[in-house]
């Protein structure tokens, strides 16, 4: 058994997401060697073609229960659809997106000869690809389809005015009519699947997300630049987490699908989902490594800084380091301050686990010896959820917690005897003098990997460097690059156990691409006219995710060549074409046209 979500404590959306992700991961362990045996080839009937036929729409608005029915008048918009052009049936459902709903569609799309479908309901982010193969049932291209989203953009909006409500869905509906009239058929390309994975970093969160992919029958090979495994865990001064990391390493190092590259850097990297090649830098020599997902755990580390004579004084220590210094058992006061270069303009993000591991410290010395002296001084403490534990047991153990503000921050001086802090105490509202004989900083985390390796596969960072997910709370580890997936501090501060159950997420999430033998490409991709391109290579240029190229062709000279498997369907090349010789798919210059002027008719 299992505990995902809330089950574990309190957590967000997004922490629920990866719990229920690395459960499905150890679940996928267990069942590793039975993997696809009951399992069946969903059949659909065979694709009406309806090239050169009349469009023949089907409009099915969706009252959403109260979300859209009890706002906008529903058989209004319904009477409204059986007007616009090429509509020949429309009706109301309560919950289109329903089975029952769904069954019905593929029978109206049949008994009245539809070649195009508008669904009129909530967001097709989440919807479009179940309309899509209710679509494929009734025996009709997925693209045929158009969806208006007449709830966040309209009922939603305009909940205290039903006329507006019910007009703006009456436009919203024209215009997704007007494009579905132009829409047409596509076809997705395949591309055959190399089942080995690359993780790059071997930390804790990398190793884990190395063994989780392992176990379940994929080759791995782990690529780490310094030249021992274990990443941040591997400089805290814990016994169980050194013996936790041990085991950890001895597994990898045993396991006879995984292959561990240390001092090694990811130097270069080509291809797409499915079919990856990367450069790997191995000192003098290189090897190259063929692959069909990535997962990416580059690790974090202590920011540095020259705040409160750190440098200065080897009084002054960050994070865990205080544990080592040989004047750690004769301590007799122990200043902690918080929010060391963190929250501020360089880095305004909070690093999350600064917090506890300062309480975990400060405990750490009261128990050792209950007479020293240990300070925390803090802007915000924050041990959210069941950590607030921590908080409270330091609090019975006699630690003192100051809080000060960005304003007054607090002042470190070396004097003869060690150190004295200076702190405005904002009950006594008057500066105190604080006597330490040791000062420990809880510096802000960041990226140990400065988007070197983000840029080699495409994947955006924020403005601190941390990897992009692709959707904060439907794809928490997923990246808009195809094939691509982070955990670990690479991705923000967090514990050790969500890292540990992110790397886990990160491997369950590869196995759903790299268990097909063959990967289905989406077809919604840039499409070149070779007749109007000049080659001026602005849309290779323009290309953030390197899908378009310039290919020489004999007697010609260089034109524009779209790759399919990398494009990601932006459009940033078909804007930036001076000759208007770059046209989307399923987004094309005419069907946006027609959707605008409908709008505004």
């Amino acid at each position: 058994n299992v505990l995902a979500g809330a089950a574990r404590g309190c957590k967000d959306i997004p922490e629920s997401v990866v719990d229920a992700s690395a459960a499905a991961a150890e679940a996928a362990r267990l069942l590793a060697g039975a993997r696809g045996s009951l399992s069946r080839r969903q059949e659909f009937p065979p694709e009406a073609d309806v090239t050169g036929q009349e469009p023949r729409l089907g409009v099915f608005v969706c009252r959403c229960g109260s979300n859209i029915g009890g706002i906008a008048d529903v058989p209004q918009i319904v009477e409204y659809a059986k007007t616009l052009p090429g509509v020949v049936y429309a009706e109301e459902n309560l919950f289109t997106c329903s089975q029952d709903t769904q069954n019905a569609i593929t029978r109206v799309v049949r008994e009245q000869a539809l070649n195009r479908v508008v669904v009129a309901a909530c967001t097709p982010r989440t919807h479009e690809p179940l309309f899509q193969e209710t679509l494929k049932n009734a025996g009709l291209n997925p693209y045929l389809f158009e969806m208006a989203n007449i709830r966040n953009q309209c009922t939603w909006v305009h909940s205290q005015d039903k006329a507006q409500a019910t007009e703006k869905a009456k436009d919203l509906l024209a215009m997704a009519v007007a494009r579905a009239n132009r829409l047409e058929s596509l076809s997705a390309a395949t591309v055959e699947m190399n089942p080995r994975v690359l993780v790059i970093g071997g930390g804790v969160a990398g190793l884990t997300a190395a063994l989780s992919l392992a176990d379940q029958g994929f080759p791995v090979v782990v690529v780490e630049k310094s030249d021992k495994l274990g990443g941040a865990v591997s400089d805290r001064q814990d016994e169980r987490l050194g013996d936790y990391l041990d085991q950890l390493t001895q597994r990898a190092g045993a396991h006879p699908g995984l292959q561990i590259l240390t001092g090694a850097r990811v130097t270069h990297s080509t291809g797409f989902v499915g079919n990856f090649e990367t450069t790997v830098s191995l000192g003098r020599e290189t090897q190259t490594i063929g692959h069909g997902a990535v997962v990416i755990a580059t690790g974090g580390l202590p920011a540095d800084t020259d705040e409160y004579l750190y440098h200065l004084s080897d009084r002054v220590t960050r994070w865990h380091d205080f544990k080592k210094h040989p004047a750690i058992n004769e301590a007799r006061g122990v200043v902690f301050i918080q929010c060391v270069g963190s929250r501020d303009a360089n880095r305004p993000y909070c690093s999350k686990i600064c917090c506890t591991a300062s309480i975990e410290g400060a405990i750490y010395l009261k128990e050792k010896n209950p007479e020293t002296r240990v300070y925390i001084l803090y802007r915000d403490i924050r041990t959210y959820g069941e950590k607030e534990r921590l908080y409270k047991k330091a609090r019975e153990l006699g630690v003192i917690f100051i809080r000060y503000t960005p304003e007054r921050k607090p002042r470190v001086v070396e004097t003869a005897d060690g150190l004295s802090v200076f702190v405005f105490e904002p009950i006594l509202e008057r500066e105190i003098e604080i006597a330490a004989d040791l000062v420990n900083l809880a510096t802000a985390i960041e990226p140990a990997d400065k988007g070197d390796v983000a840029r080699l596969f495409k994947v955006p960072v924020n403005a601190e460097n941390f990897l992009a997910e692709a959707h904060v709370k439907l794809r928490p580890v997923d990246t808009v690059a195809d094939g691509v997936f982070i955990c670990g501090l690479a991705h923000y501060p967090k514990f050790l156990e969500e890292s540990i159950a992110q790397a886990q997420a990160a491997a369950v999430r590869a196995v759903t691409v790299l268990a097909r033998e063959r990967l289905e490409i989406m077809p919604i991709v840039s499409e070149v006219n070779t007749e109007l391109c000049i080659g001026c290579g602005l849309c290779e240029i323009s290309c953030p995710f390197g899908a378009i190229r310039l290919k020489k062709i004999e007697g010609r000279g260089y034109r524009a060549e779209n790759i399919s498997a990398l494009c990601k369907g932006c459009g940033i090349c078909a804007a930036a074409c001076p000759q208007k010789a770059i046209d989307m798919r399923h987004f094309r210059d005419r069907q946006i046209t027609a959707a605008v002027a409908a709008g505004i008719a």
